[in-house]
């Protein structure tokens, strides 16, 4: 099926390229929702779940980490991950060390 693009106006290209993009986007949905219902068939009809197949689930975030450093100033805290605090940066810019503000 060929659309003969060259008739149409701004407007009505943006809305097509709007349309397309979502249907691309249902497709793929449409795609991935089938290759799930087969892996769960799969899995089922073997008696195994996707844990014991592929075992825990490694990397990506690992959920909290404690904080390392305290603001001497208040109660903030800071796992020493990320973008460094304001109150951390204004300690150091005020003299103090790294050092000083681990939580012992």
């Amino acid at each position: 099926m060929a659309i003969d693009v060259s008739n149409l106006s701004k407007k009505q290209l943006r809305e097509l390229i709007r349309k397309a993009s979502g249907r691309m986007k249902n497709i793929d949905k449409e795609q991935i929702a089938k290759v799930k219902a087969k892996v769960d068939a799969l899995l089922k009809a073997e008696g195994v779940t996707f844990a014991q197949v592929y075992g825990k689930r490694r990397g990506g975030k690992t959920g909290k980490v404690a904080p390392k450093y305290k603001n001497p100033a208040g109660t903030d805290t800071w796992s020493g991950r990320g973008k460094r605090p304001r109150w951390f940066l204004a300690a150091l810019k005020a003299g103090k060390k790294e050092k000083d503000l681990l939580i012992r």
